[in-house]
């Protein structure tokens, strides 16, 4: 299939410079690679410009109310298996108002595929700071700067038991479009954090690993089954260093250090992949030790929600002397009047 055929005719209103506008790309690309066609795909989203995403892709899709989306692709996909179904979120959207129903689709293990976009800021609203914003930003609603600590996506992922979880790059489309293609595939609640930039009320926010002559020595993209090396001249590589505490940590070697780790995604513990996905999180842009991870981070298989519905449903009936609705309101009192 061509990227061309998931293209809506709608006009694109992102701001010029938005990173949506490539991740919108890279999802009609990826959907495209998918290869199911655009009757079977569904689109939900909530509120913001995150959100705009079902009006800008040919499929079936809903544009619901502020942090709902997740119930609404939660109902699609549990009434309609067989469909692929995706969720458009942003960190004001899924995070805040969202936050609850987010969580709860990540522990049933939803089998949906879960954009997450991350621009740190409320870009729709006009500029408040978000539930990802960093400590002491200031914005329209915090003036002085936030008093809040922010929520790292990875982390809430893991802590509600998500099974997959990537992170990537506007500015990088090939990881993107692997990330998207890799989360459909993945039998579960998938989410791909999409690091993008606001250009109007959050530019450069994210420009530490974005901007081209520093990314490669600031950033690492993981591969199942690849050596965890990375750098401009990829002479750089990741280990864990069992010499400084209790817990080990991990630490920039040399890439032929031969105790550069190998990306293994499958891992049922989810130590070394928080430990991942964690990096060059809580430390200053202006000066990181630890590359932040991009790529597919976790890819774990658990039974989902929605097939254990089913099959619930199939057991139920296969037991049941009741059939159909005409038969369950035939067995009720009745009268007439």
């Amino acid at each position: 299939m061509e990227a061309s055929q998931f293209k809506s005719n709608q006009y694109v209103k992102f701001c010029p410079g938005c990173g949506d506008h490539a991740i919108c790309m890279a999802l009609q690309k990826a959907m495209a690679e998918v290869g199911v066609p655009t009757h079977q795909t569904v689109v939900i989203s909530g509120i913001g410009c995150s959100s705009r995403m079902p009006h800008y892709l040919n499929t079936y899709g809903f544009n619901t109310i502020h942090g709902r989306g997740a119930a609404i692709a939660t109902g699609v996909k549990t009434s309609h298996p067989e469909l692929s179904v995706w969720q458009m979120t942003g960190d004001g959207d899924c995070l805040a108002i969202g936050g609850n129903h987010f969580i709860h689709e990540l522990r049933r293990n939803v089998d949906l595929n879960i954009c997450l976009f991350n621009n740190r800021i409320y870009g729709l609203t006009k500029g408040q700071y978000s539930p990802t914003s960093p400590k002491g930003f200031v914005s329209k609603s915090s003036p002085y700067g936030t008093v809040e600590r922010p929520f790292i996506p990875a982390e809430l992922v893991l802590g509600a038991r998500g099974t997959f979880f990537a992170r990537t790059l506007d500015v990088d489309m090939p990881t993107t479009v692997e990330c998207m293609v890799a989360g459909h595939r993945h039998k579960g609640a998938s989410v791909i954090e999409c690091l993008v930039n606001c250009v109007i009320f959050n530019n450069g926010t994210h420009s530490w690993i974005s901007d081209r002559e520093t990314r490669a020595d600031h950033s690492i993209v993981l591969r199942h089954g690849e050596k965890m090396i990375f750098g401009k001249e990829k002479n750089k590589g990741l280990t864990l260093d069992y010499t400084q505490g209790v817990m080990p940590q991990l630490i920039v070697v040399a890439a032929d250090d031969p105790r550069v780790l190998t990306h293994d995604a499958t891992m049922q513990d989810p130590t070394l992949h928080r430990m991942l996905a964690m990096m060059g999180q809580d430390i200053p842009a202006s000066s990181p030790q630890l590359p932040i991870a991009l790529g597919v981070i976790r890819n774990v298989e658990e039974e989902t929600y929605d097939s254990a519905v089913n099959q619930q449903i199939e057991q139920v009936r296969e037991h049941s002397k009741v059939k159909t609705f005409d038969q369950l309101t035939s067995t009720l009192e009745q009268w007439e009047r």
